[in-house]
Order: C-alpha cells, then structure tokens, then sequence
C-alpha cells in the first residue's frame, strides 16, 4: 500500500540463503497503491489480506518525513499491554492488536523487519549475507539514516562488549560489514536536537529491551525514550514512531506481539488488521517511495494505524 498525500507522518515503534530478496518497484502514483497479503512463516499465523486504502505516512507536501523505529525484545502482546509503562503508551497511542513476527529466534524477525526475508536463517549466529537491505535501499535513494545501537563501542558491530547483541544489529549482515550509518546509542540525543535523520533505527541493550530485563524496568527506559522522541521537532513537523517487539513468549505458536505506533496526531486507536513484519517494511518503504524488498511487496500497509492530518 502506497501512502497518500498529507502533511504529517505517522512514527512507529517498535522488532541464510543464497540471493537478496525480490524488490518490486511501486507504482508511478503519489503514493498510493495497493498489495496482497504477506505469506507468514509461522504455521498458526494467518497471512494479512489485501485492503485497499489510503495512508498518510508520506507525502509531496513540502518538508521531510522521519520514521522512527525502536524493536523491543521477547514479549507476547498480553504480557507487554499488562506492563504498567508499556501499557500507558498503548492507552496514549495507536496499537495493532493481531500483528504477528515471523519466525524465531530473535535475528531473522530483525532480518524480515530490513530485507523481508529471513534468509534461511533459524538461529542467532553470525552470517554472511549479500549486501543489501532498508538501509542500502535509503542510501541509493539519498534519504539520510542511521541506526542508534546501545552498548556499540569503538570495538565495532562485532566486538562491542554487552549490553549490546550483534543479533540485534541487522545492518551489520548485509555484505558482511556494518555501514557507518551504524552508531552508538548516545548520539541520538544531539540529532534529536540537531540535523535527525529521515530514517532512524533505535535496538536498546540487552537489558533495556526487555531481553534479560523485566518489563517493569525496560518499561520506563521506553517511555523516556518515546517522550524524548515525540518532543523533537523533527517528529513534530512529519514524524511517525513505531515500536515494535521481534517475537512474542515461548510457546505462542501465533507470535503476537505488540505494535504501538505514535504519531503527532495521538489520537488512540486499536486495530485488529492482521499485520505483520513485512507490513512494517512495506510502510517504511512506501513512506519514502522505494521498490519494497522480498515479503514486504505482497504485505498491506499499516494503513488503518496512520492518518491524514493537515498543515
């Protein structure tokens, strides 16, 4: 699904084989097309349906869009709602209440969120995939971006120490080296407030998404992060957050997890729309009008959770 024209963007939060995935050029429109469904690998998982409609993620008004994703860790869409800051955030904003990851462990969830496809891959170890992916796809289109890791050191996308996880770090796979658009945490703060790129990618540490940490601690560490975000002008003028976590708990053979999206217009919604990984992908892709990559070109976007807003 293409995004129709509107001035504002919607924000959302958030989370092997031989040749890159697919990438299916969109359509010549301004921003609206429509898609059939994703195939889901999880069995249990129904695929989402193709909807034709209107979205307002992008648009040829004057100004940039931001799209800001955060993937949080390991948690069933029950079990995060119930968590006292996660669930104030859903209360607050925009949540799809039947959107599924695709597939466990954590890495090929982070491999179909930047690609649309996991590769082959069913475990966290390293692997040597052809370049490629969301963020080749930004710089080719020149739209600026980076990816905000927590922990990462001058030791690098492969040696950093904990709390940071290389299996948390997608664009360290494509082409087998991290890109420098690949940054520590710490930098966020003075984009924010300074030159934000269009495209920013935030994995928290270990503790901090949930990994090894209760919610009741990752919880508040995410609410911070949201506020600081959605106060930044860049989010204000044409922003949309997504957060998203990478899988749900052990033994959901559905794989529902949450996504809450925050937009500037936070006005709160639920939807029970069957998305997807691939969904996400296919929105990003279509807010900034590039070919969209593997599963993501039979997706439906996130279009019931976006909205057009006016100057």
């Amino acid at each position: 699904m293409r995004i129709a024209a509107g001035s504002w963007l919607t924000i959302a939060l958030i989370v092997s084989a031989c040749a890159s995935p697919r990438a299916t050029a969109p359509a010549p429109t301004a921003l609206a097309a429509t898609a059939p469904a994703p195939t889901a690998p999880v069995a249990p998982t129904p695929s989402p349906s193709e909807t034709p409609a209107v979205s307002a993620v992008a648009s040829a008004a004057p100004g940039r869009p931001h799209v800001f994703v955060i993937v949080m860790e390991n948690a069933s869409l029950a079990r995060a709602l119930a968590a006292p800051a996660v669930g104030t955030l859903a209360s607050k904003y925009r949540v799809a209440t039947n959107y599924h990851a695709v597939a466990r462990p954590s890495l090929p969830n982070y491999l179909a969120l930047t690609s649309g496809s996991t590769w082959g891959v069913a475990d966290d170890d390293d692997h040597a995939l052809p370049a490629g992916g969301i963020g080749a796809q930004l710089s080719m289109a020149g739209v600026s971006w980076r990816a905000y890791m927590e922990g990462l050191t001058a030791g690098g996308c492969r040696n950093s120490p904990y709390p940071y996880a290389l299996k948390h770090n997608p664009f360290a796979y494509y082409g087998g080296a991290c890109p420098k658009n690949v940054v520590p945490f710490d930098a966020l703060d003075a984009d924010l407030a300074g030159e934000t790129p269009q495209f920013v990618w935030i994995t928290p540490g270990l503790c901090h998404d949930g990994h090894d940490c209760a919610l009741a601690e990752a919880g508040p560490w995410l609410a911070q992060l949201v506020a600081r975000i959605v106060a930044s002008a860049s989010f204000r003028e044409r922003g949309a957050l997504f957060v998203v976590w990478d899988e749900g708990d052990e033994g959901d053979r559905a794989n529902l997890v949450p996504l809450i999206v925050v937009t500037p217009d936070p006005a709160a919604r639920r939807s029970a729309e069957l998305y997807d990984h691939y969904s996400l992908l296919a929105t990003i892709e279509d807010t900034f009008g590039l070919s969209r990559l593997g599963a993501a070109a039979s997706a439906r976007s996130l279009t019931d959770l976006l909205s057009l807003r006016g100057p």
